[in-house]
């Protein structure tokens, strides 16, 4: 039996406790990396995905309605194709080739993750789904991202796309979490490097209650790895920005520059101050010299540890 299928459907449930830190820091992390990428001057991060080809094509706040996922759909494939009826209209799925399946596993090896709701019911279980999107739900709106993805790939109203429309609508609910469509991270992206392991959790929620607890702890979590992601590049800007700086800016020597450039590059993930005085020739003192300023300027951040193994990295940005 799928969840779907379950005399609560769609009460959703989940253990508010077991989400709580990892929510308050997916927050903190947003308006974090939010206002240092602005104060930066930092463009937001232009993915070639679906997701942000969709939100660009109308504003955030427009209200998600049948019509709007019905346009995103055509606009994901050619007419003819997923989402025509007979006559011509767009429609939502129909299952003349049968009920509609996802798979998942290796090529050649796929299996049945879950089934979805009958066509019979789209057309009520859609109404149902956006009514709530649109509501006030009364709950935080991250956990409502969460939710309305895991929700709308569950009706899986089209033949085709469900998973990147998905994806959109989660974005869409993050874009109005942050009131504004200038995101620095793109959650749609981290799924998508993250196919094996959320396809796990989608197979493992759908068999289950309606407690998708499991389901918002991965989602969170892979939240914040966006957001850690976009925290390193972050990183990598302000070290670009020290390296083009003018005069006065922020004054590093060249031996600084130096080391700077080689972090960017990927060359040395971190440095030591003996690693330090190595690459640029000099005595441990002006390594140790050079690296307090770029410390004190929050060019380098220090790793854990200490002692003799002291290691530094791109700080990711003032604190």
């Amino acid at each position: 039996m799928y969840i779907h299928e379950l005399s609560d459907w769609p009460r959703f449930q989940w253990i508010l406790g077991k989400l709580a830190a990892s929510l308050a820091s997916v927050r903190h992390r947003q308006g974090w990396l939010a206002g240092h990428m602005e104060a930066l001057g930092i463009a937001p991060p232009r993915d070639a995905n679906d997701s942000e080809r969709l939100l660009e094509a109308g504003n955030f706040h427009e209200p998600l309605t049948s019509r709007r996922l019905l346009g995103w759909h055509a606009s994901l494939f050619p007419a003819g194709r997923f989402g025509w009826s007979r006559s011509g209209k767009k429609s939502w799925r129909d299952d003349r080739t049968g009920p509609a399946q996802v798979l998942g596993g290796p090529a050649g090896g796929e299996r049945i993750l879950f089934e979805a709701p009958k066509a019979e019911r789209l057309e009520e279980e859609t109404h149902r789904f956006l009514g709530w999107f649109e509501g006030d739900s009364g709950i935080d709106p991250v956990l409502k991202a969460g939710l309305a993805h895991f929700w709308f790939v569950t009706i899986r109203p089209f033949d085709d796309g469900n998973g990147r429309i998905a994806r959109a609508i989660a974005d869409l609910a993050l874009a109005r979490c942050e009131k504004g469509p200038r995101r620095f991270y793109s959650m749609s992206a981290q799924v998508e490097r993250e196919r094996d392991a959320y396809y796990d959790i989608l197979e493992r929620t759908q068999k289950g209650t309606m407690d998708i607890t499991p389901w918002m702890e991965w989602f969170l979590g892979c939240l914040g790895r966006a957001l850690d992601g976009a925290r390193d590049e972050l990183g990598s800007a302000r070290g670009r920005a020290v390296l083009t700086s003018r005069p006065g800016e922020i004054p590093i020597n060249d031996r600084q520059r130096l080391v700077v450039n080689r972090l960017l590059e990927g060359s040395e993930g971190k440095i030591t101050s003996s690693r330090y005085a190595k690459l640029v020739r000099c005595s441990q003192d002006t390594a140790h010299r050079d690296i307090l300023f770029l410390l004190a300027n929050r060019i380098l951040a220090r790793n854990p540890g200490g002692g003799r193994s002291t290691s530094y990295r791109l700080a990711a940005g003032p604190s």
